[in-house]
């Protein structure tokens, strides 16, 4: 069995070789309007990045870093431009007239990242399918994904919803067709990666139920993608969740009560077992990532916290370090597994960005969000999600990938 652990084992880091970090740019007052520059093209830019990973012997952790400004190369997308990024998540659109939180870029404190070029990624996803699964901030890690491939497209309409759907939080299954890479990217919804069930009492009444030994029905979705990146977390401090009571699951058992820190433990041994035994690491990469820091001050997100008014990163104060339990058993699932699990460790990378919420501008014009109910967990976009796509590319970059994809 998987034990809470006392002191967190290393992440295993995407191996980035070691260069002086860019210099901090500082920005001007106020910042100049986005004029975004068109990438490298593809095959200068990926072959200066193999080959400083040829060249470069040194190592280091990419988690280990700082937010500084880039008033050149951000926003990836200019803010209003994406057509993918739903209400609750375009921050300007909204009337949120700051845009500093745009223009921040994550950069490791003893190594580079290769410089971001949308096109260059779509050339490495040529035929495959990308896969974002779970909850609510996966969607939004996939608007994001979206937003800054569709920037290397000449014509944007070569890009469409195979179904022809519009992107909305009621719909829980997404494929976007690049048509001249023959790729897809994909959003699957999956609160906790286990299978979310109902039991009916001797009165008829529903109640819902989460199977903690049994995978997510949405999991025949998982098995042919070429890139998978899951997430799970947030529902797990939700009330029914937390609480714990006829709630959980295993086998035939329905337990009166059940620890949810315990349950989290077995949902992702399940979560992992299913990836070991159906995932081939010869034809496909799996990322899972991590916990993605809250920013409420004076109460949760249903009990009147808030976030409103931050246009800064923090840089100091006890939530820099912080560090969840989740993560760190997410740390012990993984290194118990056989397969070779990417995990995208941007807790870290989060604690700093108070700024880039929502907050009270999660709805357009005269919908504004109550301040009594602040979205001060997801993200505005552009914004933070952008630099973990940014990482998932370095990771394509710089580590060896499976052996099938040089014979496609």
């Amino acid at each position: 069995m998987i034990q809470a652990p006392h002191s967190p084992p290393p992440p295993p880091p995407i191996q980035a070789p070691h260069s002086p970090p860019p210099p901090s740019i500082q920005p001007p007052h106020p910042p100049p309007p986005h004029s975004p520059s068109p990438p490298p093209p593809a095959s200068t830019a990926a072959a200066a990045d193999e080959k400083a990973g040829e060249t470069e012997t040194g190592r280091c952790d990419v988690y280990n870093g700082e937010w500084v400004p880039d008033e050149e190369a951000r926003p990836l997308y200019p803010p209003g431009t994406c057509p993918y990024v739903d209400e609750a998540y375009a921050c300007a659109a909204n009337g949120r007239l700051d845009s500093r939180y745009t223009r921040w870029r994550w950069a490791p404190r003893h190594c580079s990242l290769p410089r971001f070029n949308a096109t260059d990624f779509l050339e490495r996803l040529r035929g495959k399918r990308l896969l974002l699964v779970g909850d609510s901030m996966n969607r939004n890690q996939f608007e994001s994904m979206l937003c800054v491939l569709r920037e290397a497209l000449p014509d944007k309409a070569r890009m469409f919803e195979t179904h022809g759907y519009r992107i909305s939080k009621g719909r829980g299954y997404f494929v976007f067709k690049f048509a001249d890479y023959g790729c897809t990217v994909e959003f699957v919804r999956s609160h906790f990666l286990v299978r979310e069930g109902v039991r009916f009492n001797r009165q008829g009444n529903s109640n819902p139920i989460l199977q903690i030994d049994r995978i997510d029905k949405t999991a025949n979705r998982w098995r042919k993608a070429d890139v998978l990146v899951f997430n799970t977390g947030h529902w797990w401090t939700h009330g029914k969740t937390a609480r714990g009571q006829n709630y959980y699951k295993e086998g035939d058992t329905l337990y009166p009560r059940f620890d949810s820190t315990e349950a989290y433990i077995r949902a992702l041994k399940t979560w992992a077992r299913w990836i070991d035994k159906n995932m081939d690491p010869a034809r496909s990469v799996v990322f899972y990532r991590g916990y993605s820091t809250a920013h409420f001050r004076g109460g949760d997100w249903d009990s009147g916290g808030s976030c409103n008014g931050e246009t800064e990163p923090t840089f100091r104060g006890a939530i820099i370090d912080s560090y969840p339990l989740k993560m760190r058993i997410v740390q012990e699932a993984i290194a118990q597994m056989r397969f070779p699990v990417r995990l995208l460790n941007v807790t870290k990378l989060t604690n700093f960005r108070r700024d880039g919420h929502p907050s009270v501008y999660g709805k357009a014009g005269d919908k504004k969000v109550s301040k009594r109910k602040q979205d001060c967990s997801h993200w505005c976009l552009p914004g933070v999600p952008d630099a973990w796509n940014e990482l998932i590319y370095a990771s394509l970059v710089l580590e060896p990938n499976p052996v099938a994809w040089e014979n496609r």
